[in-house]
């Protein structure tokens, strides 16, 4: 088991299971859509996020994007990390039938996927330091034809299935996620060969 310094937020009791059984970490769940209309949930969130920092650890289906960005604009992005899981196809077992959009949640991730994506999202396991910026920019982004351009949300599309990361990712996102995990240089030259 991990210990993690940040708390972590996920959006279900069946993700906060999963979760818990890898990491030791505080864990809350935002009932689905029911953190939109909880302020005093909120509240404590804020307060915990300001505190020791918050992991925002949703799905990778567009509800987990709303839910996430929800987060994002009513908590100051000072205190938050954002894990991402990538998008497999399948079904979790206690459900009958795959999701709407045919995605695994974070309940049904192996552990070692569950883990790497805290990692890689800059979490703070007991004894560690965060890891350090890949030094990208929104001004790379551009530069590299990512953001702002003609076809950019395409070229955006085509780079986050080569890196296998969700496809509902907005170049925001994007870009704290190629942040944490590439450098400029090996970024420049993943979208070369795009």
């Amino acid at each position: 088991m991990v210990k993690i310094k940040e708390a972590i937020l996920v959006e279900g009791r069946y993700d906060k299971n999963t979760l818990s059984q890898i990491v030791d970490a505080p864990i809350f769940e935002t009932a689905g859509f029911g953190i939109f209309k909880d302020k005093a949930k909120l509240a404590m969130l804020r307060k915990v996020a300001e505190t020791r920092g918050l992991i925002v650890f949703t799905d990778s289906d567009g509800a987990g994007f709303v839910i996430r960005n929800h987060i994002k604009s009513v908590i100051d992005g000072r205190f938050l990390k954002h894990a991402y899981i990538p998008d497999v196809y399948g079904k979790e077992r206690r459900k009958a039938a795959p999701g709407k959009e045919g995605k695994l949640g974070v309940e049904g991730m192996r552990p070692e996927i569950l883990l790497e994506a805290l990692r890689q999202a800059g979490a703070t396991a007991e004894g560690e330091d965060m890891p350090p910026s890949g030094g990208i920019t929104k001004q790379d982004l551009m530069e590299l034809g990512l953001s702002g351009g003609k076809d950019s949300s395409e070229k955006r599309r085509r780079l986050l299935k080569k890196l296998g990361l969700p496809e509902h990712m907005s170049a925001n996102a994007m870009l704290q996620a190629l942040d944490l995990l590439y450098t400029m240089e090996a970024l420049e030259e993943m979208v070369r060969d795009l």
